[in-house]
């Protein structure tokens, strides 16, 4: 009789992957449930371990995002209320009164698509492919890295035959990520009042949209009746989509700086192993910590740093300026001011929901510098009109940027009188060329150290060779 074949180390992996997920494992579904943030209910643990499943089979390299928008989904519904038509009648006309204000303040052009009212749920599904773009270099670096570990314990000649086992367990830690992710959208659509309430254009460039449920409810916290709060939310949401619209280059431009900051996310598996050391596998609360506190993303690299402060100046121009284009609309308003003060403070605070994105990705996404962003547009109109203050969105080269938040009275002289700027730069061209004809005229040191050709002088020089007179030393 021929012996059969001896199952192998993948074989005994894949065996235990598949009683782990069918719940004949160390591990039971329903804390593995609790660890991806679900309710222990039969129904959200069976449709976690279907999910899990399908992931570990397919094995793909990239990451299904598709449960995010699920799960994002079934978050948004609870407790969600249905639109009813006169709360959709309300808003309509809050946009149509937030249009004909906004056009006596600025000369950003309206949106050619009529304005949209969403509920929860349906907010949850129209931005999930955006979260999931913005995270998707993460979520990769988390499933790349718990990967490695698998390959960094194996044995050498074990390595081929685990190639599977890696790819199955890079199925299953995309999909937690992605689960983990529709959480946190889910719960942002309870929170948000607005498409673009974020501030990441989340939406496409010509849709408005107003969350009605979550508008009744920031006004419960106002003495302020709700058509008005209802009018100044729509003037601020109409004022942010009309600028993306307007500035055509300005969407793409946000989300690939996102986007670029998340890959420069690297997580070492040295890092995953110290994190993971100390976890107990059975406990329900550290696994969820582990997952969702962000304890494997590393501290940010200088280049991140740098990458953060250019988004942050840019989001924070943004909100600036739909600032002060929305005071300047919504003056006729009994209780704008109020109003305005409590968006501040809500955008200041964040929420729970925002925390954990930024937990989740390593990125917070509130700009630091939107007061003094938003004084340096108010300069701007005082001096010099809303004709001039819009026309700097036309091109990425013509907008503001940190110094011009810093010295607004700088900005507004170089816009008074483009001549100086011109001048400026002249003398600037000027000076350099003049430094690189003196350092061309010295003598250059030949590779062993000593006086070229031209040169009087040998032996070793006294101190480094001269670089180019102009850029930054490294």
């Amino acid at each position: 009789m021929p012996d059969e074949p001896q199952p192998g180390p993948d074989d005994d992996f894949q065996e235990m992957l598949r009683k782990l997920l069918s719940g004949e494992g160390q591990i039971d579904p329903s804390q593995l449930a609790g660890a991806a943030g679900l309710p222990n209910d039969p129904a959200a643990v069976a449709e976690l371990m279907s999910q899990l499943q399908r992931a570990a089979q397919t094995g793909s390299e990239g990451i299904d995002f598709t449960v995010t928008a699920d799960r994002a989904a079934t978050i948004a519904r609870e407790g969600a209320e249905p639109l009813d038509p006169a709360t959709a009648q309300a808003s309509a006309q809050a946009f149509q009164v937030a249009a004909l204000w906004l056009d006596e303040v600025t000369t950003v052009a309206e949106l050619t698509a009529t304005p949209s009212v969403y509920t929860r749920e349906q907010w949850a599904k129209a931005t999930a492919p955006v979260w999931s773009q913005i995270a998707e270099p993460v979520a990769s670096s988390i499933a790349t890295a718990l990967t490695e570990a698998i390959d960094q314990r194996a044995p050498e000649e074990l390595k081929v035959m685990l190639g599977d086992v890696s790819k199955a367990m890079r199925g299953v830690a995309g999909a937690l990520f992605a689960i983990q992710l529709g959480q946190v959208v889910g719960q942002l659509a309870k929170e948000v009042v607005s498409g673009g309430d974020v501030g990441v254009p989340l939406l496409d460039e010509q849709v408005a949209a107003l969350v009605p449920q979550n508008v009744a409810e920031f006004a419960d916290g106002l003495d302020v009746p709700v058509d008005e709060v209802r009018i100044y939310l729509a003037v601020r949401e109409l004022a942010h989509a009309r600028l993306f619209r307007s500035a055509r280059w300005l969407r793409l431009h946000i989300i690939s700086s996102i986007t670029e900051y998340a890959k420069g996310v690297h997580i070492p598996f040295d890092r995953v192993e110290e994190s993971l050391s100390g976890i107990d596998p059975t406990d329900q609360e550290q696994l969820r910590d582990a997952l969702a506190s962000g304890v494997l993303i590393p501290p940010r690299t200088p280049e991140q740093d740098a990458a953060l402060a250019r988004l942050e100046t840019m989001l924070a121009l943004v909100e600036g300026w739909v600032d002060t284009v929305t005071a300047a609309a919504t003056a006729r308003l009994p209780r704008a001011g109020a109003i305005a003060e409590m968006v501040r403070r809500r955008r200041a605070a964040g929420g729970p929901a925002e925390s954990a994105f930024a937990t989740l990705v390593g990125l917070e996404l509130r700009p630091r510098r939107l007061r003094e962003a938003a004084a340096m547009w108010q300069r701007v109109t005082d001096e010099l009109g809303a004709d001039q203050r819009d026309a700097l969105w036309a091109a990425f080269d013509l907008v503001p940027g940190s110094d011009d938040i810093d010295a607004p009275e700088s900005l507004v002289a170089r816009l008074r009188d483009p001549s100086q700027s011109a001048e400026d730069d002249a003398f600037d061209r000027a000076l350099e060329d003049l430094l690189n004809d003196a350092t061309d005229d010295r003598p250059h040191e030949d590779e062993s150290g000593g006086i070229d050709e031209d040169g009087s002088a040998d032996g070793p020089s006294d101190g480094p060779a001269p670089g180019p007179a102009t850029g930054p030393q490294q």
